[in-house]
């Protein structure tokens, strides 16, 4: 890859304000301005010039090590990175690439696996998506009935998957599949990379409330995948799916999703010239304090992934906290922007006031990475000792 002015041999040698400062710069000169703080998640055409615009500077993949084309951020620089896209509003590529499937094959693929599939994550040569809910196993999704048979040298895979992100925009999914029935629900589950183009592969769009189209099913119908296109061992797959989820959790926990909306809603409160009278300053202060305890307990977890640590069933409590704090903002402005906020657009078309779209968001936040009551049953079962259902 020739040489830029953002390349550097070790980023984790640079301290983490320097660091800030070249995300920064990295930001404000190649993010395309018309795709910055989208109104929607964008689609693969839309969010290409980005795509590739870190690709060609190495910023791609953040957590990969240098060998396979990451930069090879240590933990405590990849929150700083996380925090300042977030903070800059840039928008999101389609990234179950090398935000989750290229670390997995990173610890468990073959060679030959990494050798076929990380460098084409990186050219945008492939995009995937992520097979993992159904209709009976969203936030149990060690239920999950998606099966493949062994025949010969090939699986033969039947099912369903629902929820899946950006499906149609897809070269290849990444699925958990059952691949031994009579075990235990959490054991006989295996990870397959599927090509979309499989013959027997269907993509069907569900359209939202916003009347966007990012989430579709995915159906299986005697699609036959190569013997090989398992990744670890045969029955294994759930192990390497939870320690996925456990790393996607403190993400989702972040602040920034709380910390994003109360900022528009000190926006929507100028707009209506409300932001000095009691009651907004009142409701306004009482969510600031909030997500003060919330960017306090966030930095504590965090520290356990800059030492190097696991992250506990504590993470949980992360997205728990973050989301119903979301939600409970989003709210708020609804009951502020009163009859404007059944407007699907834009309140008089600024991207800051998206007060239905906030709120349809928040809704979403308490379900995706894991129901609020799914949290809820882990922090009790984990934590307080109490016992399952």
């Amino acid at each position: 890859m020739a040489p830029n002015s953002y390349a550097r041999d070790d980023y984790n040698a640079l301290g983490d304000d320097e660091f800030r400062i070249l995300v920064r710069r990295f930001l404000s000169e190649n993010h395309p301005p018309e795709l910055r703080s989208p109104p929607k998640r964008l689609h693969r055409h839309e969010a290409h010039p980005w795509y590739m615009a870190m690709s060609a500077a190495g910023w791609l993949a953040p957590a990969w090590p240098r060998q396979y084309g990451g930069m090879g951020l240590d933990p405590s620089k990849q929150l700083i990175y996380v925090e300042e896209f977030e903070n800059f509003g840039a928008a999101r590529v389609p990234d179950h690439g090398f935000m989750l499937l290229g670390p997995l094959l990173i610890n468990y693929g073959s060679e030959e696996q990494k050798n076929l599939f990380l460098p084409k994550i990186i050219s945008g040569e492939h995009i995937w998506c992520q097979g993992y809910s159904e209709p009976n196993a969203g936030s149990d999704l060690a239920s999950l009935r998606t099966e493949a048979v062994l025949d010969g040298d090939e699986w033969v895979v039947n099912g369903q998957k629902t929820w899946t992100t950006l499906a149609g925009d897809a070269d290849w999914i990444f699925c958990l599949v059952r691949t031994d029935k009579a075990a235990k629900k959490q054991e006989g589950i295996s990870f397959l990379l599927i090509p979309m183009n499989s013959p027997g592969v269907t993509v069907k769009p569900i359209v939202n409330l916003n009347l966007e189209d990012e989430f579709s099913e995915v159906f299986f119908d005697n699609v036959r995948v190569p013997k090989d296109n398992i990744v670890g061992l045969i029955n294994q797959g759930w192990t390497m799916a939870k320690r996925l989820l456990g790393f996607e959790r403190i993400f989702l926990g972040s602040p920034r999703q709380a910390a994003n909306a109360l900022s528009k809603l000190y926006g929507l409160a100028v707009h209506y010239g409300v932001e000095k009278q009691e009651t907004f300053l009142d409701r306004y202060t009482g969510f600031r304090l909030e997500l003060e305890d919330h960017q306090c307990l966030f930095s504590r977890i965090a520290d356990t992934l800059r030492q190097g640590r696991p992250l506990g069933p504590e993470v949980s409590f992360l997205k728990l906290h973050q989301t119903g704090l979301f939600q409970r903002i989003s709210e708020y402005a609804v009951e502020l922007a009163g009859q404007d906020a059944g407007y699907l657009d834009p309140i008089d078309s600024n991207r800051n006031l998206n007060v239905a779209g906030g709120f349809m968001n928040s809704r979403a936040a308490t379900i995706y990475g894991g129901t609020t009551q799914v949290q809820k049953n882990i922090l009790a079962q984990s934590l307080m000792g109490l016992p399952a259902k």
